[in-house]
């Protein structure tokens, strides 16, 4: 199965690909999509909407992730974020997708073990785990660890249904 992890920005949105085969995950690719600050809001979001249709047209994902939004200080980027993340469960909803969504301290608690996991922390326990990649940023480090996550989710989810069943 193919998963796709989101790390949201309006400046930079990471992305990161898997391959999940039971317990078993592989990297595919990563990135980051990077939109100018001096567009207009608009603009900025539509780029950022083309460049995600693209990514899905490419690998073909059967599923996704998003990080969920937090509350920064000022007012104005959270709201830019939140907007950023709109497009990219947009873009994902669009596919036909269900989309998973995770708390940061959810994400860093699955893959470094500790919620209060510092972003070198989840960089270096994603590279870790996926050996010879080569991580294109901290988002895309982020988006990965969402990915896997994801995959670690849907697993347990399978496990809990063949017990129940």
């Amino acid at each position: 199965m193919i998963l796709i992890g989101f790390d949201p920005g309006l400046g930079t949105t990471g992305w990161g690909v898997i391959a999940a085969d039971g317990n078993r995950l592989s990297h595919v690719a990563n990135g980051q999509i990077r939109t100018e600050a001096a567009m207009e809001l608009a603009e900025r979001l539509m780029v950022l909407h083309d460049s995600l249709t693209d990514l899905l047209l490419t690998y073909k994902p059967s599923g996704a992730a998003v990080e969920e939004v937090f509350v920064n200080v000022n007012p104005q980027s959270t709201l830019k974020l939140g907007q950023a993340r709109g497009v990219v469960l947009l873009a994902a909803a669009r596919s036909g997708m269900t989309v998973g969504e995770y708390s940061a301290k959810h994400v860093k608690k699955a893959v470094v073990g500790t919620g209060g996991a510092e972003k070198q922390q989840v960089h270096a326990m994603v590279s870790r785990m996926m050996p010879g990649i080569r991580i294109s940023g901290p988002d895309a480090a982020d988006a990965l660890a969402v990915a896997i996550t994801h995959a670690h989710h849907l697993a347990s989810a399978r496990a809990m249904s063949r017990i129940i069943a």
